[in-house]
């Protein structure tokens, strides 16, 4: 028995040894030395790589993928240029400007394939790197699932904008049912130009932006304007709430949905969106909600009453059918149904008479012609007596001048 066990023994580690020659020779001749990245905030990140082998490296690959919301596991493989030899260093950078830039805040996943000449192959383990905006000493505030990073000296100042957050989002949830999926990052830079400055193509008026698919939100705000700055972070906010409930393969929100909770999330609409849509209900000027489903006009103007208009919409389907069907909408998009079919799935109608139904909604109704007062003539009594007098007189004048004409006749 115990022969046979022996037996049993010797041939399993045979059998070990003849499937696994080539991992054992690539682990004891092809070697990684280092492997390091360098950030270079918001321009690019930068990886180098030393190995050794007992034969030429003859390739190299650089492998990463970022950690953002998507529908699959998705990297990228690089070649890397390099002089074949037995030791080699590499370098390949990630250059922001290719992938439109990344957000403070981001991680990165990476790894390298290499190969030599004697058909050696090693892929190293993933190691991350988080790219962080290193131009500030950021502090931290974290409360449920909200983190803050602010680098402005002002504790009241950031506690009273985590509060305006928290409040956010209670808010939107009450409302609408939605809620965060998974954890935010806000990142408070002291005002609009210093966000600007850590973004590859930034607008001249960009003050905030979220960055849904990584859980991340910006936002330029200085204490002086903390009021302009709570709005911005619940109307952020309240992008990155909707657009984590609705992630799917098949379709976007329409813009007037996204933007209208966005908006709505804010609290009471401002008096210039309110002056905006106003006067386009008076001109009969309004944007079909067709029309409002695309990405705003360019127009200052028309992306004005586009917001606006947003604002009124979200407002009319929650004050007139409630919260449930407002997260059941959300629910209908996260599922990839067409626009005008969960509108119908949900509320059943179309985006035509949701058009016509919210333009009855906000259009004051039709008053009759105002007629004008009639004018009581009002007489003044002595002048009423002077005029009976004068008819009584007038009347007894033709009685005696009819009493003579007859006497003359007769």
């Amino acid at each position: 028995m115990k022969k046979r066990f022996a037996l049993l023994a010797l041939m399993l580690c045979l059998t070990l040894a003849v499937l696994s020659p080539v991992i054992t020779q690539a682990q004891g001749e092809l070697t990684v030395l280092d492997s390091s990245a360098q950030a270079d905030f918001p321009m690019r990140l930068s990886f180098s790589l030393s190995a050794r082998s007992n034969f030429d490296i003859t390739d190299i690959r650089f492998c990463y993928s970022i950690d953002r919301a998507g529908f699959a596991d998705v990297f990228t493989e690089a070649s890397v240029d390099f002089v074949p030899d037995t030791t080699v260093d590499a370098s390949w950078s990630l250059e922001m400007v290719m992938v439109g830039g990344l957000p403070p805040g981001s991680i990165i996943d990476y790894w390298w394939k290499i190969a030599d000449a004697g058909g050696n192959q090693l892929e190293t383990e993933p190691m991350s790197v988080r790219f962080d905006d290193t131009r500030y000493e950021w502090s931290r505030l974290t409360e449920g699932q909200i983190t803050l990073y602010c680098y402005q000296d002002d504790e009241d100042f950031v506690n009273e904008l985590m509060d305006s957050a928290l409040d956010a989002l209670a808010r939107l949830s009450a409302d609408t049912g939605a809620v965060l999926e998974k954890p935010a990052q806000l990142y408070i830079y002291a005002n609009s130009l210093d966000l600007q400055g850590a973004m590859i193509y930034p607008q001249e008026w960009t003050g905030g932006v979220a960055y849904t698919r990584h859980g991340i939100i910006a936002i330029g705000i200085a204490p002086t304007n903390a009021s302009w700055g709570k709005r911005a972070i619940a109307h952020e906010l309240a992008h990155l709430v909707v657009h984590q409930m609705t992630l799917n393969p098949y379709n976007d929100l329409p813009t007037w949905l996204d933007e209208g909770l966005a908006m709505y999330a804010e609290g009471e609409l401002e008096e210039v969106f309110i002056s905006y849509l106003e006067r386009a209900i008076d001109d009969k000027s309004l944007i079909s909600v067709q029309s409002l489903c695309s990405p705003f006009s360019t127009n200052s103007d028309m992306a004005t009453l586009g917001y606006a208009q947003s604002a009124s919409l979200v407002r009319y389907l929650i004050e007139s059918y409630g919260q449930t069907k407002m997260l059941s909408l959300l629910n209908a998009f996260k599922e990839g149904s067409g626009y005008d079919q969960a509108l119908k799935a949900v509320y059943g109608f179309d985006m035509d008479t949701l058009d016509s139904l919210w333009r009855e909604y906000v259009t004051p109704p039709e008053r009759p012609p105002v007629q004008p007062p009639v004018v009581e003539e009002r007489v003044h009594p002595a002048l009423v007596v002077l005029l009976s007098a004068l008819a009584t007189w007038l009347l007894l004048a033709l009685c005696l001048l009819a009493e003579k004409w007859l006497r003359r006749r007769g």
